[in-house]
């Protein structure tokens, strides 16, 4: 994804200024959700020059996701550490190369070992098409994505979000999404999938820059995957 360099964004009262880090459509999206949206107006100049960052190769990401599942983060961190020392590089041949008693003693559990491998056969095989997501739509990406084991839609959308830094995704899965929606839009009240979806057409076509700020209204942290 090309990054511009720094960008500059009218706020209601002073200029946001973006490193250059920052996707290529971030101020312009910040534009649009401000005019848009009396939530994002009042939510985006609050975060400065905060914006969604991306780390790592695609394979390095997506196992990250599988050894975080259901552990906390800093489980999920202790765990990775100590697989990442095992190969030589992540990357999926040297995943592949690997004793499943040293993945096991590293702290995984046999279902996860089991997810690792798959996915590692998947990028080894060529049956995930990387070179082409860039001219692939969101939908070809996440089919592509859930057909590995251990990767479901949330997982293929906060790759969508994260790495690839897909400008338009809206993960109605995410519980996080939901509850900033209902705390900033609905007093705190219970939110449907359908009444999120109908929040973000406001949003439309940069749904994944208000959910950042949707998460960064209950956790000024950023996060990265």
């Amino acid at each position: 994804m090309p990054v511009a360099p720094a960008i500059k964004a009218q706020a209601a009262t002073k200029t946001i200024v973006f490193d250059a880090t920052a996707p290529l459509y971030w101020s312009e999206a910040c534009k649009h959700l401000m005019k848009k949206d009396r939530v994002m107006k009042r939510l985006i100049p609050q975060f400065g020059q905060a914006c969604l960052q991306s780390r790592g190769d695609a394979f390095a990401t997506l196992a990250r996701s599988v050894v975080g599942q259901q552990i906390s983060v800093k489980a999920a961190q202790t765990v990775w550490d100590r697989f990442a020392k095992l190969p030589e590089q992540i990357c999926p041949s040297q995943v592949l190369k690997l004793k499943i008693d040293d993945m096991r003693a590293a702290g995984l559990s046999v279902r996860k070992v089991e997810y690792l491998v798959d996915l590692a056969l998947h990028f080894d095989n060529g049956a995930v098409h990387e070179d082409a997501w860039g001219a692939m739509d969101d939908e070809a990406i996440i089919d592509e994505l859930v057909a590995i084991r251990g990767i479901g839609r949330w997982t293929a959308e906060m790759f969508l979000i994260f790495h690839l830094m897909r400008p338009n995704v809206l993960p109605l899965d995410d519980v996080g999404l939901i509850n900033g929606i209902s705390k900033s839009y609905f007093s705190g009240d219970v939110v449907s999938r359908s009444d999120a979806r109908e929040v973000a057409l406001a949003w439309a076509p940069y749904r994944t820059v208000a959910t950042w700020y949707i998460w960064r209204s209950l956790d000024p942290v950023p996060v990265e995957y």
